[in-house]
């Protein structure tokens, strides 16, 4: 084996061209699996070490005042370099620093072979949740004892090189070999290695056994399953009592099990709705068990009356709790087999066809979609879904899978044909077989709107967070378009044109050629439409005062609004477009007529000419609904355009939602259906269920209604505080920030940071952010915001786990979904009660409609949306029977305002402070 040479560095900061230097160095020598050599030294960087760095290693001032010189140990450090490989965790970072310090010692830059182990887990590892060193070591329960220290890091770099050098010899032969043609464009050095194993299985022979050749790919094969025997069920109140009550239940498989009357209460009510066929609404709070609860009727009814049940959830955190925690334990006490599908649209699933033309054609592949394909390629051989949120693709990786997923495959018959293979086939047919089908609120909206199904035949469901189905579903029997939607086909199609006009016939060629001028007007047609639509919004709001959550501003589009001029132009517009399509069309069509003449038609349904008539049908569809969007004026419906005002003048949003979606989800799903139960912690607004049956439509359907209380002590547990010093927002926002701010930063010196802070509007938080920077030293708290600091919302909150005095700001998602429990989280404030924009057009339509209709729209709209959004943020704050903390609500709304006992008796009992913000916190920190 190689020599390879394993270097880990502590440092100032992250750029050595900005002269942040080296505060310790770790180094390993590995060589035929064993550990030859170790170094390690701390550095004096001739700089202060900055106090988040002393917060993140340990390592302070004091350690490094007597270390040595860079250029003291660097001649010790080259010389362990020499003929090896480097590696590091980040090959990047590491070498960039080494070589800056070394060229300053006049030795030498490394320009050895590299391993970046970051990179060669990706690749080997697809489906770990994280690539951060400490994450990997977790994951691989390799013992990581002094985190963010050189040597310390260094061996468990190389226990993680140790581990997938050993994955890499698992790898098929025909895998190392694509992996082998894409390697020249990786960070790491892996031809070699590559070479190495290939030749080795070459000649051993010896080759995975547990994957099978699929349009040349090597896929994971999927054993068959064993039948097993089934037994007897008891009746379903006799299996209650064995599971709730009986040693050899619930209490076998979970630790500390305590009953719950509330889950028992919910898993009757879910089979009484079945077997009765009745829909039903159950708010089960906090602690009640409620997946568990659910499943457990739902598995029973299924196997019993050998009817599908399906579950749908809005988030994928649901989905893998439910897959990764509930079901197995369902499993474990049922003595009846029984079968889950995980069902998803088409465009989650990879397309074995559109991958393998991708690794024959991609020549012009960048970075990121190197190490897509590499990834894509290992994961093949692992995955038995083919579900692309199984792993995380680089940032432009999702370009190559709009490519090569199942979405993009043509539906007709002989396309269909070449992937049987298809992994979404598969999913659908693992779903007709499945007792349980889990799905999304997404898929299940989608499944109302089309004509063909691609969810099974069922009868019942199962909505859980069901507070979202309203808002699924008013986007999905709406319309949401822009130019990027229509560039993607043009950048797809010019693709496929440039990589096989090479090998086609000169008569082909002119066919094609003929309709290029076309296309580049076609083009040009919709960027003249787009820039001129941005124009409109900007005549039409001048103040632009009407702006969405994410700061575009908004327009309502309608016909009365517009000018009869303007109109004429939009229609000209819409004409020319509606040309250069049918245009296009016609061309596919006097193509495929050619390839008939020639008898090459075959090959015509295997080449890409296929996927070029799919992107103009697609095309085609798209034209559809532009020219319905902007020329048809519906009763029913509110459109509504929005621009980013400093954004590119062609980037516009078209969106368009039923004013009343009730009647559209009635008709199309609860008459449908024998019975659906709908769950969520937040169904209610003051103990009342009216709000959620009537924006359903199904208040006259009279659905069973159950409320079931959370187990907790809420009122052992938690203190709700509101201040009555607080400036008012209305006629001084900038005053009412500083005094938010304050009160954070008062609050998390009594916490010791935990502190989560709810905000409504990402304009407010990016104001407080900015006011927060300037009061809070960093050597204070670490502080942390969604849409400033770097992250997706899991990793933003595991940022704020990972450091002992953090603060967390947030907005939007950050009011549900979000689990923090434990001392991780002390306080909850909430900035503003979570009241919707009144501007918004859909708001605007709705309260409209209701108000026509004699009905007090704050009441029947805003207030009810508010409280439910409050209590998903209030629910935030105590996720087990042991938490502890504080919910400081910051808006004097809640108890001045008439409406403010709305809020308060939706919530769980707990005692309320009223005070100054000073008294305030002086009782917090007596409580705390």
């Amino acid at each position: 084996m190689a020599r390879f040479t394993v270097v880990d560095l502590e440092t100032t900061g992250n750029a050595p061209m900005k002269n942040d230097r080296i505060i310790e160095v770790g180094i390993v020598i590995w060589e035929d699996g064993e550990v030859v050599e170790e170094f390690s030294s701390l550095v004096y960087p001739e700089q202060d070490i900055p106090p988040f760095i002393t917060n993140l290693t340990g390592i302070t001032n004091e350690h490094v005042e007597n270390a040595p010189l860079f250029s003291e140990i660097a001649p010790e450090i080259h010389r362990m370099f020499t003929g090896a490989y480097v590696v590091a965790h980040n090959i990047q970072f590491d070498l960039g620093f080494l070589n800056k310090e070394l060229a300053g010692c006049g030795l030498d830059a490394l320009d050895n072979s590299v391993i970046d182990t970051v990179e060669l887990a990706r690749i080997l590892m697809p489906q770990s949740p994280g690539f951060k060193l400490g994450q990997l070591a977790e994951q691989l329960q390799i013992q990581h004892n002094d985190p963010h220290r050189a040597l310390s890091d260094t061996k468990v770099t190389v226990d993680l090189l140790a581990h997938l050098f050993k994955k890499f010899t698992m790898l098929p032969l025909v895998t190392l070999q694509q992996l082998l043609e894409i390697e020249g464009s990786l960070k790491s050095d892996l031809r070699a290695l590559l070479v190495d194993e290939i030749q080795r299985k070459m000649y051993s022979g010896q080759d995975s056994h547990e994957v099978e050749m699929i349009h040349g790919l090597a896929v994971k094969a999927i054993a068959p399953k064993s039948e097993t025997e089934y037994e007897a069920l008891d009746s379903f109140g006799d299996y209650l009592d064995q599971l709730f009550l009986s040693a050899e239940g619930l209490a076998s498989i979970i630790n500390d099990y305590e009953y719950r009357e509330g889950q028992r209460t919910m898993a009757e009510t879910v089979y009484d709705a079945f077997t009765s066929k009745e829909h039903a609404l159950i708010e089960a709070e906090t602690g009640t068990g409620k997946s568990l609860a659910y499943l457990i009727p739902a598995v029973y009814y299924a196997v019993t009356n050998q009817k599908k049940v399906v579950i749908s959830t809005f988030t994928t955190q649901l989905q893998r709790q439910l897959l990764e925690k509930e079901i197995p334990q369902v499993k474990r006490l049922f003595r009846h087999p029984f079968e889950i599908a995980l069902l998803k649209g088409k465009e989650h699933y990879i397309s074995t066809l559109r991958f393998s033309k991708e690794l024959k054609e991609g020549s012009r592949d960048n970075y990121d979609i190197i190490l897509s394909k590499a990834m894509l390629l290992v994961w093949l051989t692992e995955t038995i879904t083919g579900d692309i949120d199984e792993i995380q693709l680089p940032s432009s990786g999702k370009y190559l899978w709009n490519r090569i997923s199942t979405d993009q495959e043509e539906a007709e018959e002989t396309w269909s044909k070449a992937n049987k293979d298809s992994f979404y086939r598969k999913a659908r047919s693992h779903a007709e077989k499945a007792d349980i089908i889990i799905t999304n609120h997404s898929l299940l909206c989608t499944d109302l709107t089309l004509e063909h199904s691609f969810i099974p035949d069922f009868h019942h469901l199962i909505v859980d967070e069901a507070h979202h189905l309203e808002t699924t579903a008013s986007k999905y029997f709406g319309l949401h378009m822009d130019y990027g939607l229509w560039q993607n086909y043009f950048n797809q199609l010019e693709a496929l044109y440039t990589a096989k006009q090479s090998a086609w016939s000169k008569k082909m060629l002119a066919i094609a050629e003929e309709n290029i001028p076309v296309y580049k007007q076609l083009k040009e047609d919709l960027d003249s439409l787009f820039r001129y639509l941005f124009q409109l919004v900007v005549a039409n709001n001048k103040k632009r005062t009407d702006r969405s959550d994410v700061g575009r501003v908004q327009f309502t589009y309608q016909h009365a609004k517009i000018k009869p001029k303007q109109l004429s132009t939009i229609q000209e517009m819409i004409q020319r477009i509606s040309f250069a399509v049918n245009h296009l069309d016609r061309g596919i069509e006097t193509l495929n007529a050619h390839l008939e003449a020639e008898n090459i038609l075959t090959d015509f349904y295997n080449s890409d000419f296929i996927e070029i008539s799919a992107f103009i049908q697609k095309l085609k569809q798209i034209n559809r609904e532009l020219h319905q969007y902007l020329l048809d004026d519906e009763e029913e419906e509110i459109k509504w355009l929005e621009i980013d005002a400093m954004g590119a003048h062609n980037s516009v949003y078209l969106y368009s939602e039923p004013i009343n979606v009730a009647e559209k989800l009635k008709h199309s799903l609860f008459e449908a259906k024998d019975s659906i139960v709908l769950t969520s912690a937040t169904l209610t607004m003051k103990h009342s269920f009216r709000y959620i049956t009537d924006r359903l439509g199904i208040t006259d359907l009279k659905p069973v209604q159950v409320k079931i209380p959370s187990p907790y002590p809420f009122a052992e547990q938690v203190q709700l505080m509101v201040p009555n010093d607080f400036p008012d927002i209305k006629s001084n926002q900038a005053e009412f920030i500083h005094a938010t701010c304050e009160a954070i930063y008062s609050m998390a010196q009594i916490t010791e940071g935990r502190m989560l802070v709810l905000f409504t509007s990402y304009d407010m938080l990016k104001k407080t952010y900015e006011l927060l920077r300037e009061i809070i030293l960093p050597e204070e708290f670490m502080l942390f915001a969604q849409g400033i600091t770097s992250g997706s919302r899991e990793r933003l909150k595991k940022n704020f786990q990972a450091f002992d005095q953090a603060i967390l700001l947030g907005t939007s998602s950050f009011w549900e979904g979000v689990d923090i429990p434990g001392d991780d989280l002390s306080c909850l404030m909430i900035v503003r009660l979570p009241f919707q924009p009144p501007n918004h057009p859909v708001y605007q339509a709705r309260a409209d409609r209701l108000k026509q209709n004699g009905k007090n729209a704050f009441m029947e709209q805003s207030l009810p949306h508010a409280v439910i959004r409050f209590k998903q943020g209030f629910g935030r704050l105590i996720r087990s029977s042991t938490d502890r903390g504080i919910v400081f609500v910051c808006d004097q709304r809640l108890i001045h305002a008439r409406y403010g006992k709305y809020f308060l008796e939706s919530i769980p009992e707990v005692p309320l402070e009223i005070d100054s913000t000073a008294r305030l916190m002086e009782k917090a920190q007596k409580w705390l």
